[in-house]
This record gives C-alpha cells, structure tokens and sequence, in this order.
C-alpha cells in the first residue's frame, strides 16, 4: 500500500485526501502549518497529521507527495519532494513564474519518480472522449475554437477573500485560479496556445482587487481561439467548442457530455456521461496519479504540459498589464 503525504489541508487538499483515501490503495497523512485546521482535519479523516514537512520527514518515507500550498511554494516543496525519494502530485498552477522551473525539472529527472500536475480536466471522461474524437482525424483539422466559462465564485468559494486567491503573488485571479483550467484543458486537445491579447479586470468581487472578469484572442499555432470567462455570474458553465474543417465538437462540463456535428447535420449527435460526483472525477485522478506512480500510462498533465499553460498565464497578465499581444515561446 502507498504512503502519500497530503502538504496542506486547505479545501482542496482535504478534497485530495479524502479522494486519495476513497481509492482503498494507499495510507495517506497530511501536513498543515495551521494547527487548528490540521487537527480538525486529521480527526475528520482518521489521518497522521504534521504541523511542518520537517517533522513529517523525521525518520518516515512517504512514496508520494500530494502538493496543495499555495502556488508560490509548489516547486521549492517538489524539489524536496524530488531529494526525498517521492512521487509527485502538483496542484495547479504550476508556479507563478517560470524562475524555479530548471532546477525543479532537473531535480524531477534525477528522482526518476513519477510526477503529474492536478489540473483535473483530465479526469473528466467526456474531455477525454473529445480528443479521442479529435485525434481520430474524422472531422479534419482544427482551425477555430472557443470557450465560455464561468460561475459565481463566492458560493462555491466562500472564503476568496481570506485565501491564495487575493494575490497574484500566491495564484490568485482568474487566470491563474480558473481560466487556466480551460486553457490546460484546451491545450490538450489541440495544442499548446502561442500567442495571447488579454483584457481582463475587476469587476464584481467584492473584497478582492485581482481580476474576476478575462477576455482572450489566441492562437493555438494555426488555430485562432477565444476565451471569455467571469466569477460572479449567475450559471456554473464551461463550454468549449472546436470547429474543424468537416464538423464541430462541442464540451459541456456542467452537462458532463460532449457532442459533435458533422457539416450539413442540423443537430448535435450528444455523448452523455453517466452523472459523477465531483469527488468521483479527483478519486478518479487519484487512481490515475497511483497507476502512473505503478508504471502505467495514464492522461495526467504532464510536468512539461504544465510549464506550457504556465507561461500562458504569465503572458495572460502580462497582456492584461501592457495591453499588448504576447508571443508565447
């Protein structure tokens, strides 16, 4: 049985740990430096818990770190990660500068153990059913996509404004906290985005000054593509479209469906999943982070796949500051 160390029990790292937990395949513990959420959430789950990696570290090996801090403390803890001997799963954003991204990769590489980085789309089964599609070849080349997404971020993120969210120091915003989702999510299906023009602002959330509010013109090399997304609206949606030279493909995360139509169809041929959970879609990636960690194949975001929606989320910022059209190397 695995040994996985949860590092920070904020929401998203309880959700791992429970998720982790749910597989039945590994003993999981957890690592807080708020000792009063760490205690209510190592007795809420059952689980060792550590006030600090270094007192978690002393004279135990865990096979696997699970890295849930905030985005700014994500590679200097892979890299110990990496010297400790563990496997390694990253939330997303990977970082919030590409400073630290040479000496991760060469700390990872000299491990040699498995790392993936925890942008879930991945684990949506009517994404991958999608770029199945798309990789078959049956509609022809990609040439434009778009995607619509947004919800009311204060419902299902109570505590934004007492949270990593409220910097872009520590992954705040939109684009590094949600937008980069969809651009990850995008770049797997057609490719990595090479060009950015952002505007972006703050429009609605109260108690917060980052961005709620992104509209983007790419290109993805010769696929031009679109992103508008908003954290104050009133539906919970993410749309993606990709229209090819013979058809369209449609996504629907909300509806868990994805749907196509071939040119001179009237209607969408839909492929619904059957309904899952949220926590179903993160036990699902934790299967996948622990068959990968096995030897086997698996569709997570790659450390490198992760680098690349990275520098789309500097550039994004970058655009929305200067105003300018960003190339994205």
């Amino acid at each position: 049985m695995h040994s996985i160390l949860i590092i920070g029990c904020g929401s998203i790292g309880e959700r791992h740990l429970r998720c982790f937990q749910t597989t039945g395949r590994c003993a999981v513990s957890v690592c807080d430096a708020n000792a009063k959420l760490l205690a209510e959430v190592s007795q809420r789950y059952n689980a060792p818990g550590f006030t600090s990696l270094k007192e978690a570290l002393a004279g135990r090996h865990f096979d696997a770190f699970v890295i849930c801090t905030p985005a700014h403390t994500h590679l200097a803890i892979a890299r110990e990660g990496a010297a400790h001997g563990a496997a390694l799963l990253i939330e997303k954003p990977l970082a919030v500068t590409l400073d630290e991204i040479a000496a991760t990769r060469s700390a990872i590489a000299s491990s040699a153990r498995f790392t993936a980085v925890a942008y879930v789309f991945h684990s949506f089964p009517w994404v991958a059913a999608a770029r199945d599609f798309l990789q078959r070849g049956t509609f022809g080349r990609p040439l434009h996509a778009s995607v619509n997404a947004g919800q009311h971020f204060p419902t299902f993120r109570p505590a934004y404004r007492e949270i990593y969210y409220t910097r872009h120091a520590t992954g705040g915003g939109a684009i590094q906290d949600a937008l980069t989702h969809l651009v990850n999510a995008m770049e797997w299906l057609i490719g990595p985005m090479t060009r950015v023009f952002c505007d972006a602002a703050h429009q609605r959330l109260d108690g917060v000054t980052v961005e709620d509010t992104v509209n983007i013109t790419a290109r993805h090399g010769s696929v031009l593509a679109s992103y508008a997304m908003t954290q104050f609206q009133a539906p919970n949606e993410a749309t993606m479209q990709i229209h090819c030279e013979h058809g369209s493909i449609r996504i629907e995360s909300p509806a868990q469906r994805w749907g196509s139509m071939k040119l001179g169809d009237q209607d969408w041929t839909w492929h619904p999943t059957a309904p899952l959970e949220r926590d179903e879609l993160f036990t699902a990636q934790a299967n996948a982070f622990l068959d990968g960690m096995e030897g086997q194949a698996t569709a997570l975001c790659t450390f490198d796949e992760a680098v690349q929606t990275l520098r789309f989320n500097c550039a994004a910022l970058e655009s929305a500051a200067t105003g300018l059209p960003i190339d994205i190397s």
